[in-house]
């Protein structure tokens, strides 16, 4: 990736605005993928146009899967996120009114329960994974208006982690059932944090501004961004016939479309003006459960035709 070494900006932000890699899957031919350097690429100004698919709504349960070693503390951050999505918090912004964005698209509410949880500490399938193993693990957690998400641990690696995605979502069916939603994310703390745990972390490419403190955990809170992502991503275009532009097999989705944007007046390598806390001076833009913080990206906003954030 030549590009990756060139000073120009334009030609830096070209590249990743059309780098988002094609993956197969046993029904679809792709499936929408987060693209690494989320820091540095802010997209144009787009429409996501609605493609007359089945859309997720209602009350979605989300299943993790847990593969490979997690700390008990990590797992609360991550469950607690997903929790947060639905309960009210007495201090705005909080992360349920991000999510609130997701019911300014058709279908109208969408609920965020979870749901079963399954632990593979021992990394039953190795630790190199493919598309085809994160399938056959999604597949555990399966069901109808449910996600099955597969989270990895940072010792774990995925085909084109870091080299072309930090997460993704997608379908598939099995066994001659039902078409059901999946989606992966990577810890990638140990991989590449300055490409899929930005902006917590200095980037290796493009503008250098210092990075943010993480309110938790720079690898999980790594992955809270990219949860935030593909779930975003997967209720408004499951079956790659939702809200989307561009071609399904590289599409720019609900987050994707705004991405490298946390707070206002962000630009290619700032993430945008976030609060911090007076006590522990992390930065963070929404409140959730247990008075817990979190870092969210902006959600392009159907009513609006904007990248919506929360400060």
């Amino acid at each position: 990736m030549t590009i990756m070494q060139t000073t120009s900006i334009l030609s830096f932000l070209t590249f990743f605005t059309s780098s988002l890699l094609i993956i197969s899957t046993i029904i679809h031919p792709c499936s929408a993928t987060i693209p690494r350097k989320l820091a540095l690429v802010q997209t144009p100004a787009t429409i996501l146009k609605y493609h007359k698919g089945s859309i997720l709504h209602g009350n979605i349960t989300i299943n993790l899967l847990w593969y490979g070693k997690f700390l008990p503390i990590q797992k609360t951050i991550i469950t607690d996120f997903i929790k947060s999505l639905n309960a009210r918090v007495s201090s705005p912004p909080s992360a349920s009114s991000w999510w609130q964005t997701t019911r300014n698209y058709k279908g109208g509410p969408r609920d965020i329960h979870l749901g079963k949880q399954i632990v593979d500490e021992k990394c039953s399938l190795g630790k190199s994974l493919k598309d085809s193993h994160l399938i056959h693990l999604a597949s555990k957690n399966k069901g109808f208006n449910q996600i099955s998400l597969v989270l990895t641990s940072a010792d774990v690696q995925v085909s084109g982690f870091c080299m072309n995605r930090c997460g993704t979502h997608g379908s598939t069916r099995v066994n001659k059932g039902h078409n059901f939603a999946y989606a992966w994310v990577g810890n990638s703390i140990t991989q590449c944090p300055d490409q899929c745990a930005w902006p917590f972390v200095l980037p290796t490419f493009g503008p250098k501004m210092p990075p943010l403190l993480a309110p938790n955990d720079v690898g999980i809170d790594g992955m809270v961004i990219n949860i935030a992502t593909v779930l975003a991503g997967t209720v408004t275009n499951p079956f790659d016939g939702g809200y989307f532009q561009g071609p399904a097999t590289a599409p720019l989705e609900a987050v994707t479309a705004c991405t490298g944007i946390f707070g206002s007046g962000a630009f290619p390598g700032y993430p945008g003006s976030v609060l911090v806390d007076k006590k522990t001076k992390v930065s963070y833009n929404a409140a959730g459960v247990k008075g817990r913080k979190y870092l969210l990206p902006a959600m392009w906003d159907p009513k609006t035709s904007t990248c919506k954030t929360l400060v």
